[in-house]
């Protein structure tokens, strides 16, 4: 179930927009003022905004500087143009003017929670390298075959990911080498050897497969 933060001093908008909101199955939270907005996104973090311009306390303009990674949508009754690119280039997804339709105000949310969904999907992509049933996650080190959790050593975690980054290419022992020297700077063109041996049997031991082949007088390949 998504968030949706309703920022609004109007009690009577408010309350329409939870109605809506919750009829859609989002689950709402509210603040009343600048300040309270502030107070309430330290303890939550919902996944989009529906934020008023003309709030007590602090301007929605104030709030909307102090928000980052979570969408925005302006719900004002200020038409200025001027207005609305001022704030479109200063961190809202969006700009809707009151009076509002209600179901064109639901599309425009579901948009950008879709939009929000695709760009953390993406981001969750780059943090993570996938070769056939072998995941690793660059940001936990940790790797899987199968699902399988692979304990390995910090260089072999290394030497994994350079084969994994381009698994189509063949990795020279020498940029290999040179791709590790700043996290493993003790290992050598003879250990390294010893290090992609050792990967293999990890691999190898949880689906029965050899991921990794030698490519004779030049490096390492991973293996389909």
């Amino acid at each position: 179930m998504y968030t949706i933060a309703v920022i609004d001093d109007d009690i009577f908008i408010g309350d329409m927009l939870e109605k809506a909101l919750s009829k859609e199955g989002y689950r709402v939270i509210r603040a009343y003022s600048g300040t309270e907005a502030l107070l309430l996104l330290e303890r939550r973090s919902p996944d989009l905004i529906l934020l008023d311009l003309m709030l007590p306390g602090l301007s929605g303009e104030q709030v909307i500087e102090k928000i980052s990674d979570i969408p925005v949508i302006v719900v004002s009754a200020r038409t200025s143009v001027d207005d609305k690119v001022t704030l479109l280039t200063g961190g809202a997804v969006d700009y809707v003017t009151k009076p509002f339709d209600i179901r064109e105000l639901m599309a425009r949310i579901s948009a950008q929670i879709r939009a929000a969904e695709n760009q953390r999907e993406k981001s969750r992509e780059a943090k993570m390298l996938i070769f056939e049933e072998i995941r690793m996650d660059l940001e936990t080190r940790e790797v899987s075959v199968e699902g399988k959790p692979v304990h390995l050593t910090p260089t072999e975690f290394a030497v994994l990911k350079q084969l994994m980054r381009n698994p189509e290419q063949v990795a020279t022992k020498s940029r290999i080498l040179d791709a590790i020297s700043m996290d493993t700077p003790d290992c050598t063109e003879g250990s390294l050897k010893i290090h992609i041996s050792n990967i293999r049997k990890k691999l190898k031991k949880q689906d029965g497969q050899d991921h990794i082949e030698a490519v004779w007088g030049i490096g390492f390949k991973m293996k389909r």
